[in-house]
């Protein structure tokens, strides 16, 4: 007996079109805020950042689902509609708000199955769920570890760094924010449920604890208060 080949309701040109109404959404929802709008002053708050951050989570989702036997399809556009709505919408409404905004566009852009659109407007609207990922369908489930571990892991640090700089605080303070991030990555290994999640996580956080050692390693002239010590390091001797 062969094996069933299921034929994807969305083609490549139409995800293309897809990622170019996100991008057009977000930059659109940043032009209509009035000068110095509501989150603006941080660069990963930008619509450039946002897509950014939808694209890795449309990749991670992906890669999930497909390892855990989740429908891809309804996973990867889930994920690319899932923050549609952030720059508009305040933090606690932009789930539904771009469950909406998904339903309107796949209603409107195309003849997909109702039961495919259904899917994907519900994984948009729970991707902010807090209780416990089991309790949700598989693809929603997987969006929502996507979501949780793209800002865990070198990203996640690139981040933390690149926020030292906008708060004018020194390179010295450059491990106590990586261990932020690994801090955020044990939490999201403790809550993501999927054995692909859980190797993402494990991955990430080896990657994140390696750059923290690295940097107490070699940052030697810092003492637990943040100010320098007076002697020379030991290592600097040898």
């Amino acid at each position: 007996m062969g094996v069933e080949i299921k034929e994807s309701p969305v083609t490549d040109a139409e995800f293309e079109a897809m990622k170019q109404f996100v991008r057009d959404y977000l930059t659109a929802s940043v032009e209509s805020e009035e000068e110095g709008g509501r989150m603006r002053w941080y660069p990963w708050h930008s619509a450039t950042y946002r897509f950014n951050h939808i694209m890795n989570v449309v990749e991670l989702a992906g890669e999930i689902a497909r390892r855990e036997g989740a429908d891809v399809d309804v996973t990867r556009v889930a994920a690319l509609f899932h923050d549609v709505a952030k720059l508009e919408a305040e933090q606690d409404r932009h789930a539904e708000v771009g469950a909406k905004v998904a339903k309107e566009y796949l209603t409107t852009h195309g003849d997909y199955p109702q039961s495919f659109v259904e899917q994907v407007v519900d994984a948009v609207r729970d991707h902010s769920y807090q209780g416990d990922l089991t309790d949700l369908p598989l693809e929603t489930q997987c969006l929502i570890e996507a979501d949780i571990l793209d800002k865990v892991g070198a990203n996640g640090a690139t981040l933390l760094l690149l926020r030292m700089g906008y708060e004018s605080r020194t390179h010295m303070d450059a491990a106590e924010m990586v261990g932020r991030v690994l801090e955020r990555g044990r939490d999201a290994r403790d809550r993501v449920r999927s054995d692909a999640a859980e190797s993402v996580a494990h991955r990430r956080l080896k990657r994140v604890k390696w750059l923290k050692e690295w940097l107490e390693e070699e940052v030697t002239n810092m003492d637990e208060g943040g100010g320098f010590e007076t002697d020379e390091p030991e290592s600097a001797k040898r």
